[in-house]
């Protein structure tokens, strides 16, 4: 069974150490364990109830409240709140528990619900991003496994993927924009490169996916095949630092002179200078690169 430090059910549920102490102390919420040295050492049944405690108390109930119900009536009124609430916050710490329970029904349960009204694009920048953000969190400081963050990441690819087959291949309206949706090499976090092929495609643009480490050559080949192309990519964790001013100078010495452009995102990539405006084009987030290649 994996165990969590009191730092570790911080990052996990925004509450800070000095408060979880005070409500183990006041209420009994939650009872760890100590090695010998006196650190405590929290199980995964400590973490959801304290997940659920947070979610409770953000919803406006009073922790001597929250201590007397059952851990059955917390997490009742917990998938209550999760599944009539259009509370970001409330949704990604169900979705967090989630994750920790390896639940998929209870995931589809709350994003499907936020789909239904809302829409997948907005479901994915304003509840799913954040969420994925606090998993990146959370695995820098050991407080997941990998499992659990691929069983999240599996559950969101599917769930783009399942919206792109049910818009079928005729849905192009604007034939004046073809745009090819890459990775670089070596770069190999596509989830919101998926969501960009979804948005592009229920706009009506024609999009070409090559999907995760795509070299250089490779989309001059594309360029060579079917002509002038708008390549989107994202720089999550590749190029690093060191190597990117190289890549974007093969770009604009493999791109020169032809109609290509490229628009650019990702945290790699931020606060770089674009080295010929024109034909590479940065931006803060996706929301802008989306806005800007549709305009």
């Amino acid at each position: 069974m994996q165990e969590f430090s009191i730092k570790d059910l911080e990052s996990y549920t925004g509450i800070k150490a000095h408060t979880i102490r005070i409500w183990e102390q006041r209420y009994g919420l939650l009872k760890p364990e100590r090695t010998d040295s006196n650190i405590r050492k929290y199980s995964d049944r400590e973490l959801k109830t304290l997940l659920n405690v947070s979610l409770l108390n953000n919803r406006g109930h009073k922790i001597s409240e929250i201590a007397g119900m059952s851990e059955d009536e917390m997490a009742k009124l917990v998938e209550h709140y999760a599944t009539s609430t259009q509370n970001d916050d409330t949704l990604i710490g169900t979705l967090k528990l989630a994750m920790l329970n390896f639940d998929e029904t209870l995931f589809n349960s709350i994003v499907d619900l936020r789909i239904a009204s809302q829409g997948l694009e907005h479901t994915y920048l304003n509840v799913l991003t954040p969420f994925m953000h606090q998993i990146g969190v959370m695995w820098l400081s050991n407080a997941i496994c990998p499992a659990q963050e691929h069983f999240i990441s599996n559950l969101i690819r599917q769930k783009l993927y399942t919206h792109i087959d049910r818009m079928g291949p005729d849905l192009v309206v604007h034939q004046n924009k073809t745009f090819v949706l890459y990775l670089p090499e070596l770069e190999f976090h596509e989830l919101s490169l998926i969501m960009l092929n979804f948005a592009l495609r229920s706009r009506g643009y024609r999009t070409i996916y090559l999907g995760q480490s795509v070299p250089i050559e490779d989309l001059y080949q594309v360029y060579q095949r079917i002509g002038e192309v708008q390549f989107i990519s994202l720089f999550t964790t590749q190029p690093v630092s060191v190597l990117l001013p190289g890549y974007l100078r093969k770009l604009v010495e493999q791109f020169s002179g032809s109609e290509c452009e490229f628009h650019l995102t990702g945290g790699v990539i931020q606060g770089t200078k674009s080295p010929e405006l024109g034909l590479v084009n940065i931006y803060s987030d996706l929301g802008q690169l989306l806005n800007a290649v549709v305009a």
